[in-house]
Protein backbone atom coordinates (compact mmCIF):
# COMPACT_ATOMS: atom_id res chain seq x y z
CA UNK A 1 0.00 0.00 0.00
CA UNK A 2 1.50 3.52 -0.82
CA UNK A 3 0.90 6.16 1.81
CA UNK A 4 -1.32 8.74 1.09
CA UNK A 5 0.73 12.07 1.63
CA UNK A 6 -1.28 15.54 2.55
CA UNK A 7 -0.47 18.55 0.37
CA UNK A 8 0.39 21.04 1.68
CA UNK A 9 0.96 25.16 0.80
CA UNK A 10 4.19 25.62 2.84
CA UNK A 11 6.02 28.69 1.90
CA UNK A 12 9.94 29.73 2.68
CA UNK A 13 9.97 31.35 6.19
CA UNK A 14 10.04 34.66 4.85
CA UNK A 15 7.63 34.28 2.51
CA UNK A 16 5.14 32.65 4.42
CA UNK A 17 5.07 35.50 7.01
CA UNK A 18 4.87 38.46 4.15
CA UNK A 19 1.65 36.04 3.34
CA UNK A 20 0.52 36.63 7.25
CA UNK A 21 0.89 40.34 6.95
CA UNK A 22 -0.90 40.83 4.41
CA UNK A 23 -3.94 38.58 5.09
CA UNK A 24 -3.54 40.46 8.82
CA UNK A 25 -3.70 44.08 7.23
CA UNK A 26 -6.42 43.67 4.77
CA UNK A 27 -8.49 40.78 5.17
CA UNK A 28 -10.36 42.60 7.72
CA UNK A 29 -11.20 45.47 5.89
CA UNK A 30 -11.26 45.28 2.41
CA UNK A 31 -12.99 48.40 2.08
CA UNK A 32 -13.03 51.81 3.13
CA UNK A 33 -16.62 52.22 3.43
CA UNK A 34 -16.57 49.91 6.43
CA UNK A 35 -16.40 51.84 9.59
CA UNK A 36 -13.29 51.61 11.83
CA UNK A 37 -11.33 51.70 8.90
CA UNK A 38 -8.70 54.06 7.35
CA UNK A 39 -8.74 55.36 3.69
CA UNK A 40 -6.53 52.18 2.59
CA UNK A 41 -8.84 49.57 4.55
CA UNK A 42 -6.74 48.86 8.06
CA UNK A 43 -8.70 48.94 11.00
CA UNK A 44 -7.92 52.15 12.78
CA UNK A 45 -7.50 50.85 16.33
CA UNK A 46 -4.21 48.25 15.43
CA UNK A 47 -1.57 50.03 15.89
CA UNK A 48 1.17 50.50 13.67
CA UNK A 49 3.65 47.48 13.91
CA UNK A 50 0.95 45.15 15.43
CA UNK A 51 -1.90 42.73 13.87
CA UNK A 52 -5.18 41.28 15.13
CA UNK A 53 -5.82 37.24 15.32
CA UNK A 54 -8.82 35.94 16.31
CA UNK A 55 -8.64 33.15 19.16
CA UNK A 56 -10.56 30.38 21.16
CA UNK A 57 -13.78 29.21 20.51
CA UNK A 58 -15.96 32.16 20.74
CA UNK A 59 -12.89 34.04 17.80
CA UNK A 60 -11.77 36.35 21.06
CA UNK A 61 -9.80 39.30 19.26
CA UNK A 62 -6.48 40.24 20.17
CA UNK A 63 -3.82 42.52 19.30
CA UNK A 64 -0.72 41.52 19.06
CA UNK A 65 3.01 43.00 18.12
CA UNK A 66 4.76 41.72 14.67
CA UNK A 67 7.46 41.09 16.61
CA UNK A 68 5.80 37.58 17.54
CA UNK A 69 5.87 35.99 14.06
CA UNK A 70 9.72 35.99 14.20
CA UNK A 71 9.19 33.38 17.86
CA UNK A 72 9.18 30.13 17.38
CA UNK A 73 6.10 29.82 19.85
CA UNK A 74 4.02 31.81 17.55
CA UNK A 75 5.17 30.28 14.42
CA UNK A 76 4.18 26.86 16.17
CA UNK A 77 0.59 28.62 16.85
CA UNK A 78 0.53 29.99 13.00
CA UNK A 79 1.44 26.30 11.72
CA UNK A 80 -1.34 25.25 13.48
CA UNK A 81 -3.94 27.63 12.05
CA UNK A 82 -2.30 27.19 8.24
CA UNK A 83 -3.21 23.38 8.64
CA UNK A 84 -6.61 23.82 10.59
CA UNK A 85 -7.84 26.94 8.28
CA UNK A 86 -5.74 27.96 6.04
CA UNK A 87 -4.59 31.65 5.18
CA UNK A 88 -6.91 32.04 2.59
CA UNK A 89 -10.03 33.09 4.02
CA UNK A 90 -12.03 36.85 4.88
CA UNK A 91 -12.39 35.50 8.70
CA UNK A 92 -8.77 37.32 9.84
CA UNK A 93 -6.32 35.05 11.38
CA UNK A 94 -7.85 32.80 13.44
CA UNK A 95 -5.61 30.97 15.64
CA UNK A 96 -6.54 27.23 16.88
CA UNK A 97 -6.06 27.17 20.51
CA UNK A 98 -7.86 28.26 24.06
CA UNK A 99 -8.22 31.48 24.95
CA UNK A 100 -6.28 30.75 28.35
CA UNK A 101 -3.72 29.12 26.43
CA UNK A 102 -2.96 32.14 23.67
CA UNK A 103 -3.04 34.10 26.55
CA UNK A 104 -0.07 32.80 28.99
CA UNK A 105 1.70 32.32 25.47
CA UNK A 106 1.75 35.55 24.16
CA UNK A 107 2.16 37.05 28.03
CA UNK A 108 5.45 34.79 28.28
CA UNK A 109 6.64 36.37 24.84
CA UNK A 110 6.25 40.21 25.44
Amino acid sequence: MAAISRKTHKLPQTAGLKQILRRCSYSLGKTSTKLGYDEEGHPVDVPKGHFAVYVGQNRSRYIVPISFLTRPEFQSLLRQAEEEFGFDHDMGLTIPCEEVVFKSLTSMLR
